[in-house]
């Protein structure tokens, strides 16, 4: 008890409360007081980066695992229960040379599928979800790409440090925490060691390679970079709440091309098109716009004149007689119907060009917020797969002056797409390749499934190898040739198995035939067939022979031309008036007769003064490699083989002949 002045007794725990405030508000002025000292830190925003990157020089990587839980459906098979995780990736630039365009690589290995990564993108272009289990998957930094030095930012951390937070599915883990094979930097210039693991984390410092010269930059921004296939997304026109954009499409592979393009994007910020000239979207659906965000900012707008509302647009070529069109129509290089050939044809034909009407929503109604889309992917009707990476900021565009003059007038903003043809992988290609040769009875078919096969494959073997075939079965459909290759089976004591191979579902094939062999050279016979319903107009096909190049002579039938800067490679396209490879079309009498395919075919030379050591039929005098309009075909895993049935039975004979005859001869003696 405590006696006051006036004689009052008050309890101790009335006399602390008090006293409690009295503390509370006199340390409160002094955490005010300390809030305003600008010493370390002070002026820092964002988390604070991991106490391991206080040692690195360089660009420090982290990963965590921030847990999981099972999901559904609940399986007794554990490989197959799903669980969601959550994880983080950190990057920090902790050195003293800016980061521009960061990508890192995580190698997931526990078939995870990445549902979403804020603060970085997929870097195939492929989008969210993605299944990344197999073999890991790069990102890029997005929205921001460039990671500044703590040195120009007095260690603001936010930019000097990126957070990537990831959330997935994972598939067969029981116990422990699944974690990725490795983290490292993806970025030229860098080398990353081994990560240091821990249970639920692991990190790594990547430095600067000493070895690595980087090249002088003399932009603004990014240099542009060389690929297979680039696109430019311009910004021309800039106002408060849309812009007009070009896009220019760029081949630049000699060997590269693509029929009926389709390109897709998408838009990260909620953009729709507005109107489009050159090109065109395969949707005109202003559902999307009315019942989303644009409907509740645009309340008054006409989305009936909308041309896309889609997040993710595929956008089309414009046929040739829309290009003198006043409205969508009347820009260089547009309207050929989606067709971009390699330089080695037509250089006027190795780009395309289109251009849109962009409409944004808060809050990038700045004329300055200018953001390209992502996740670009462009395909064909039979084409090399485009990998494509993410928009890199590059210095704007310069455009000669539509008044005449001497002068230039530069894009306002300009970022790069840099595209890279990838080789199909087995069972996804588009074309396939048969063998065959004068010394063969047989032909040796495309692969089993070598384009693919349907899901229902119980009539047939999609593991199988494929049955050899008489020659004449190559001018039949796959479903006509079934009854030929039993037969020539039987009569050639082939094995016939049960159930028969899959077929290689290729919708072009090409038969390459060995078609003489004498002393001073030697002759191949290449014939291209069409199974689709389409022609391929300005068709090429290349061809790499790596022993017999220095001997090619000429090509009689097509235009030949030597590649010798391409790995040994023989150019072929047609001749003037030859140039189309016409479709499948119905047999004399459809009821009775297969349907019969389009079809190409020449006569190839070679000498062998200059290669003397040549041998044709071990495999000198087979392709290596065999491209049909810039796709990548699928050639047999075997040879043909000398048919020398007659000679090799004779030779096979004789020993057991003159064991006959030595036995007998030991057995006479033997009674005598």
């Amino acid at each position: 008890m405590k006696t006051t002045s006036t004689g009052m007794k008050i309890p101790w725990g009335k006399v602390v409360v008090p006293c409690m405030a009295v503390l509370f508000l006199f340390f409160s002025s002094i955490q005010v007081c300390v809030a305003q000292d600008f010493g370390d830190g002070g002026g820092a925003t964002g988390a604070a980066p991991p106490p391991e990157a206080d040692t690195c020089d360089g660009i420090f990587l982290a990963y965590n695992f921030e847990g999981r839980e099972k999901e559904y459906p609940r399986l007794k098979n554990a490989s197959a229960q799903p669980y969601s995780f959550k994880a983080s990736a950190t990057v920090l630039n902790a050195g003293s040379y800016e980061l521009k365009s960061w990508q890192i690589f995580i190698g997931f290995q526990h078939d995870e599928i990445l549902v979403s990564a804020d603060g970085a993108m997929v870097m195939d272009g492929d989008g969210l979800p993605l299944r990344v289990g197999n073999n890991g998957t790069h990102l890029v930094g997005y929205p921001q790409t460039d990671l500044k030095t703590a040195i120009e930012t007095a260690g603001d951390q936010s930019q000097i440090m990126a957070k990537v937070e990831m959330k997935g599915t994972q598939f067969g883990v029981k116990k422990g925490d699944p974690m990725p094979k490795t983290i490292k930097l993806v970025n030229d210039g860098y080398k990353c060691p081994a990560p240091k693991r821990y249970q639920k984390s692991m990190h790594v410092c990547c430095t600067r390679d000493p070895k690595y010269k980087p090249k002088q930059i003399k932009t603004k921004f990014m240099p542009r970079q060389n690929g297979d296939l680039s696109f430019t997304y311009d910004v021309l026109q800039a106002y408060e709440g849309n812009y007009l954009a070009q896009v220019t499409i760029d081949n630049n592979n000699p060997l590269g091309r693509l029929d009926h393009w389709n390109l897709t994007w998408e838009w990260m910020r909620n953009e729709f098109i507005y109107s489009m000239r050159g090109a065109y979207t395969h949707k005109k659906d202003p559902s999307e716009c009315i019942y989303g965000a644009a409907g509740q900012y645009y309340k008054d707008f006409d989305f009936s004149q909308v041309m896309n509302c889609q997040k993710k647009p595929v956008i089309a070529d414009l046929p040739a007689e829309k290009a003198n069109d006043d409205k969508v129509g009347k820009l260089p290089y547009c309207c050929r119907n989606g067709s971009i050939l390699p330089t080695t044809m037509n250089e006027t034909k190795a780009r395309s060009i289109f251009q849109l009407q962009v409409y944004k929503l808060p809050p990038d109604l700045n004329r300055t917020a200018l953001n390209p889309p992502q996740n670009w992917k462009i395909d064909g009707l039979l084409n090399p797969n485009y990998k494509c990476g993410p928009p890199i900021r590059v210095d704007p565009t310069e455009f000669p002056d539509p008044s005449g003059l001497q002068a230039t007038s530069n894009a306002i903003a300009s970022w790069q797409v840099t595209c890279n043809i990838t080789k199909p992988k087995p069972k996804q290609s588009r074309c396939c390749v048969s063998f065959s040769a004068y010394y063969a009875e047989s032909v040796i078919p495309c692969n089993t499934c070598a384009c693919g096969c349907e899901e229902e494959t119980k009539q047939c073997n999609p593991n199988a190898k494929p049955m050899l075939l008489p020659p004449e079965a190559l001018l039949v459909p796959f479903a006509n040739r079934t009854a030929k290759a039993k037969a020539w089976a039987d009569l050639k004591h082939l094995p016939n198995p049960k159930p028969l191979p899959c077929p290689d579902n290729c919708g072009v094939s090409i038969n390459w035939h060995v078609d003489s062999d004498y002393k001073t050279g030697w002759t191949a016979r290449i014939t291209l067939f069409n199974w689709d319903e389409f022609a391929f107009e300005d068709w090429f096909t290349a061809i790499q022979i790596k022993k017999a190049y220095p001997g090619y002579q000429n090509v009689y039938s097509f235009n030949g031309t030597k590649l010798p800067g391409l790995n040994n490679t023989i150019f072929m396209q047609g001749l003037p008036g030859l140039n189309f490879l016409v479709g499948e079309t119905n047999g004399t009498d459809p009821k009775r007769d297969p349907r019969v395919p389009g079809k190409q075919q020449s006569v190839i030379s070679f000498l062998k003064k200059d290669t003397p050591n040549i041998n044709v039929a071990a495999g000198d005098g087979f392709p290596t490699k065999v491209i049909f309009n810039g796709e990548e075909c699928a050639l047999p895993t075997q040879l043909p083989k000398r048919s020398g049935a007659h000679r090799s039975s004779r030779v096979g004979f004789l020993p057991a002949i003159l064991l006959a005859v030595l036995t007998f001869v030991l057995m006479n003696e033997r009674f005598q």
